[in-house]
């Protein structure tokens, strides 16, 4: 081993740019340049008021360092209230909005110069961050998550450029600005009993067991949600925890729960055994813990008693249709159950590879069960998102999904997939009263389905009621908060249709930072940007969507569109065009 001939350390990195810089210098360079100067001083000013050291001013950005990331963030904060007062003094169009990322890790040190990956990842983050906000590593929120009374919104993990390892991202809420949909209006969690339901722990000995304590953390959700006076959390928002060591406490805060759900399951020798415990979010008491010992067979019988001891827990008040619903099996077969929870593992990993094995557990569950609803549903759903995530533009798979989704009704009516399913297509046939009506029916069916409330707003949005896809936006984020970028694309368009603008690209631009690869949030930035005259967003934008998928075009987007105004939709075409878009 040779040592190593530079000097390194630890440290926490500032790193800030400004939003649009090449615009604003393109406007009024002087003004600009005179700005930039008078904001790096008072940025200067609160660096080493915060015991840090500004390293670094190349262009509009400023790169610093500090010994704690809890002076690091505490500068970023006060940085961004300060510039805040500023700008709100200065025309729209002229205010210099920095974005600030920062991050928590190893440099070289060369005289006054820092590099290495530290620096680098920070730079990333920062690029992720919105204008006027401050986007953090995983490493710097280990640091200051229990340090700063300051809310935090998980991102995921992230790759970015020339870094190898993905990064655990963080967005920082910064009060009134802040574009969260609680913050914006929106109640959170009702008045009644809410829960997540944490992935349960494989602790069979065998990773090839992951997707049954998967299956059965997903049944529980499943059959909690039917439940109209329950709060239940998503399934992509509780696996966002799934491997990872997490606090109930943590849980309930970022989740906006009362009451947290935490088991195990051994599946083994023709045998199960499930552990699960109750717990009281706020207050880190048990409700109620138990532990089952059973043969494989009665896995039925098990899902049904500990469903059945939440709710009693909880004590929800349930309608006589929601008990009966709680009671429906939609197989006895126990291989066919099998195969549906491994084509769900499939099909939750959304690739084309794997939806393709997906249909093929999905079909032998058919055969050994030619009356499993579910795995119908499943099916079609399947079918469905091949089509929408874009992978083929066959229409005639979605209209086998369409018929998968009648088939699972005829025997099974109360299955809020396959309703979804219908409501999805007859939005692309631009039925819209009809998609409207299945989504609801979807709804009523299962009253915590976040995914179908989101597709119900998209639908209202395409119909020409905006106003009221706002209100269900909003409470699809509550109900599945590290939702997909799809969301805030609806609520973006939601924005855009009833002319708030502001609203609109903070919220895509979100879209963005979950997602930068989901074509339909850079389109419609593009066409925004273009109606208000951000000509050079509005360009990067339609580069975005190039890179994505090289040959999209205006002239494609009329024919998929489902818009009922369709002067309203060319009106947007024409935008796209005039960004640049063939």
């Amino acid at each position: 081993m040779t040592s190593d001939v530079f000097q390194r350390k630890l440290a926490a990195i500032l790193s800030a740019d400004v939003k649009g810089y090449s615009r604003l210098m393109g406007d009024d360079e002087n003004g600009t340049v005179r700005t930039l100067t008078a904001y790096r001083e008072l940025m200067s000013d609160l660096i080493s008021k915060h015991r840090g050291r500004v390293v670094d001013t190349p262009g509009d950005n400023i790169l610093a360092e500090f010994r704690s990331a809890v002076d690091a963030m505490r500068c970023a904060v006060d940085v961004q209230e300060e510039l805040r007062v500023r700008n709100s003094e200065r025309p729209e169009n002229k205010r210099l909005e920095f974005r600030i990322g920062i991050n928590l890790g190893d440099v070289i040190e060369e005289g006054d110069r820092i590099y290495g990956d530290g620096v680098n990842v920070a730079a990333r983050v920062e690029s992720l961050a919105e204008a006027g906000g401050i986007c953090i590593s995983g490493t710097v929120y280990d640091q200051v998550e229990n340090k700063l009374t300051l809310q935090y919104e998980h991102l995921g993990e992230q790759r970015v450029k020339n870094i190898k390892k993905p990064v655990r991202l963080y967005r920082v809420r910064m009060g009134r600005h802040d574009s969260d949909p609680r913050a914006a209006g929106d109640p959170g969690p009702p008045d009644k009993p809410s829960i997540a339901v944490l992935p349960f722990v494989n602790i069979s000995g065998d990773p090839e067991q992951e997707y049954f304590s998967d299956g059965i953390t997903e049944d529980l959700i499943t059959d909690l949600s039917k439940i109209s006076d329950l709060f239940v959390i998503a399934r992509n928002s509780v696996f966002t925890y799934k491997g990872k060591p997490v606090k109930v406490d943590q849980v309930g805060r970022e989740l906006g729960v009362r009451h947290v759900l935490e088991g195990s399951v051994r599946k083994a020798g023709g045998r199960i055994r499930i552990s699960a415990q109750l717990v009281d979010a706020s207050t880190g008491g048990h409700l109620w813990a138990e532990r089952y010992d059973r043969e494989l067979q009665d896995v039925f019988d098990l899902q049904d008693e500990v469903t059945q001891k939440i709710v009693s827990a909880l004590a929800p008040k349930l309608t006589r249709g929601e008990e009966d619903r709680l009671a429906c099996r939609y197989t006895d077969n126990l291989e066919a159950y099998d195969c549906a929870l491994r084509g769900l593992e499939y099909y939750l990993r959304s690739t084309k590879e794997a939806y393709a094995q997906a249909r093929e557990m999905f079909r032998k569950a058919l055969e050994l069960d030619p009356d499993y609803a579910l795995a119908y549903s499943r099916l079609g759903l399947t079918d469905l998102h091949e089509w929408t995530h874009g992978w083929t533009r066959d229409p005639q798979l979605l209209e086998r999904a369409f018929k998968l989704a009648q088939k699972a009704i005829a025997l099974d009516d109360t299955l809020p997939e396959a309703h979804r399913i219908l409501g999805d297509v007859y939005l692309y046939r631009r039925q819209h009263e009809e998609a409207i009506a299945e989504l609801g029916k979807a709804i009523s069916l299962n009253p915590n389905y976040a995914d179908a409330i989101a597709g119900l707003a998209d639908v209202l949005n395409h119909a020409g009621n905006p106003e009221e896809a706002i209100r269900m936006a909003k409470k699809a984020m509550s109900l599945n908060p590290y939702h997909h970028s799809w969301y805030f694309y609806v609520l973006g368009l939601s924005y855009l249709l009833t002319e708030r603008y502001g609203e609109a690209v903070e919220t895509l631009r979100r879209g963005v930072i979950r997602n930068p690869d989901f074509i339909a949030t850079h389109m419609l930035l593009a066409g925004l940007y273009a109606e208000t005259g951000q000509m050079e967003e509005a360009r990067l934008e339609v580069k975005e969507v190039l890179r994505i998928s090289p040959d999209f075009s205006a002239e494609v987007l009329k024919e998929m569109a489902p818009v009922k105004d369709q002067a309203l939709l060319g009106q947007f075409v024409r935008a796209l065009r005039k960004a640049g878009l063939k």
